[in-house]
């Protein structure tokens, strides 16, 4: 039976017929695709891989894990680098019923003795680079006979020495393909991903199988416009919600061709993939927008063939969405999501793009702007953010206490402040528990950050609310641009540049010139450790 969503009346109707309920992600992607075995697949800092190859490893590898002792809905951690290896074991996992675990590549043994503990998984594959993290968490944590797989050789080993752990390349050599997919159904569990933890314990995400299908047929597809002649390339990480959309569940969901980087995603390393695979849709965050159009090797427009771009994580700040599209020609659909909806939920639209806003809902999602009492808040007024749609997420494993005060039955409360224009977009307001209140009004940090970066001299900045005598008081942590010299004179400057802007009250009472900002992996302001050094 088909659904349809019927979204804003500019909007066509999208029908999205649901996947059948005994579903298996991986196979559906593996018989989408069949007709395209000798079709490029992905390109990453090795190669070329095809989805006829990309199809027989990752069945050898569901064999391989049920050879190791593996069992369907035991935990798998993927603790791996954007190459290939990755979505081979994601999608053998997946096809063998075994839940795979995506993990942060950027985290402290610490961070790994918890996620292992937590998940109790049977097996972590590893990227050789991360590999003295890992094994030193293994070490330490308590488990119950945790396998490591190293997904890449660093180098050939010496002829004759015995290996310190299987190599997954290995494994899948000698494995057979799997003929039949695990039995598994559309609300079975498939995966998790870690919370990026901008507030503190990263909490265990719990997906299904259909949530991946959902953000393919309702995002990808009639928003992006994405289709089987792209080339896609996203500066996220496959670890992110955002990042395994973008790379993985998108392009296999069409056909299209990903560009994977294993690299730190800076504004250089950017720029040779755009200009080297001149992928035509290109997926990143704002700070790293921000970089690029202040880098001195900015490729021309014409060196690149991006159509579109999209944006998440945190809100574009105006100004770079309006001087990116005017460089480039192209534009940049700011969105939100998250790792509990899987991917955007809100998002502007080609051609009717209105920077500084995060536009509207995506058909197939209700949104809704509560106060503290529940009740919905009329245009103009801020409220918390709730959300409704097929992608959310189950649970937080093992956590009811988060679950109960997140998962509010078929409403999923953000943890975000918006507030909607009367043409229906809505902006953004920020975290709920990053709102301060200042000479007893509530001031929005993202708002006056906002204001800031709208000077010639700033490149990002970060606002925090700080204890002066028992009353709060706004205080911004400021990155200049490389030729602005910090000064008093500047400081002056920022503040009469923000009370011009905006009511008076919402200046920053003091400025501090930093030289970057603390963020997570996914590119979030982490105010909270601001807050720590106030």
């Amino acid at each position: 039976m088909e659904v349809l969503f019927e979204p804003a009346a500019s909007q066509p109707v999208v029908t999205v017929e649901p996947p059948p309920a005994r579903f298996n992600f991986a196979a559906h992607l593996f018989a989408l695709n069949a007709p395209r075995a000798a079709k490029t697949a992905y390109i990453d800092d090795s190669g070329h891989m095809t989805y006829g190859e990309l199809e027989g490893r990752a069945r050898r590898f569901s064999s391989a894990l049920r050879s190791l002792g593996v069992h369907p809905e035991e935990r798998v951690l993927l603790v791996m680098l954007d190459t290939v290896s990755l979505p081979i074991a994601f999608l053998g996992a997946l096809y063998a019923g075994v839940v795979p675990v995506v993990a942060n590549t950027l985290l402290t043994p610490a961070d790994y003795v918890y996620m292992l503990t937590h998940s109790h998984a049977r097996a972590v594959i590893a990227s050789s680079a991360l590999i003295p993290n890992v094994t030193q968490a293994m070490e330490t944590a308590e488990h119950d006979g945790c396998q490591l797989i190293v997904s890449d050789r660093a180098a050939p080993a010496p002829e004759g020495a015995p290996l310190a752990a299987p190599v997954l390349e290995d494994l899948i050599d000698a494995a057979t393909p799997a003929l039949k997919a695990a039995t598994t159904g559309c609300d079975d569990i498939a995966f998790w991903l870690y919370s990026s933890g901008s507030t503190g314990k990263p909490k265990g995400t719990v997906h299904t199988h259909a949530n991946l299908y959902w953000t393919a047929e309702l995002y990808a597809k009639p928003v992006l416009g994405i289709v089987e002649s792209d080339v896609v390339f996203s500066a996220a990480k496959l670890f992110f919600a955002y990042g395994l959309g973008n790379a993985l569940t998108f392009p296999l969901s069409v056909g299209a061709t990903a560009v994977l980087m294993a690299e730190r995603p800076t504004a250089d390393a950017v720029f040779s993939r755009l200009t080297r695979h001149r992928p035509t849709v290109f997926y990143g965050v704002p700070t790293l927008y921000a970089s690029m159009l202040v880098s001195p090797n900015l490729p021309a427009r014409d060196d690149v063939a991006m159509r579109v771009c999209a944006s998440a994580g945190e809100a574009l700040p105006r100004e770079i969405g309006e001087r990116f599209t005017r460089h480039f020609g192209c534009e940049i659909l700011d969105g939100i999501g998250s790792t509990e909806m899987l991917h955007i939920f809100l998002s502007n639209r080609a051609g009717e793009v209105e920077y500084g806003t995060t536009g509207r809902p995506v058909p197939g999602y209700e949104v809704e702007l509560r106060d503290d009492s529940g009740r919905t808040v009329g245009d103009g007024e801020v409220g918390d953010l709730f959300i409704k749609g097929p992608s959310a997420a189950l649970m937080y494993w093992s956590n009811r206490e988060k679950t109960r005060a997140t998962f509010l039955g078929e409403w999923i409360r953000s943890g975000d402040k918006y507030s909607r224009l009367p043409n229906g977009c809505y902006v953004y307001a920020g975290r709920s528990d990053d709102m301060l209140k200042v000479s007893g009004q509530y001031v929005s940090p993202v708002e006056v950050e906002m204001v800031l970066v709208q000077h010639d001299a700033v490149l990002e900045a970060a606002v925090v609310g700080v204890d002066h005598g028992g009353l709060v008081k706004t205080r911004a942590f400021v990155v200049l641009k490389r030729e602005f010299p910090p000064s008093e004179i500047l400081v002056d400057e920022l503040k009469a540049f923000v009370k011009d802007r905006l009511a008076p009250h919402k200046y920053p009472r003091d400025i501090v010139f930093v030289d970057d900002l603390p963020k997570t992996a996914t590119g979030k302001i982490q105010r909270f450790k601001l807050r720590e050094q106030s």
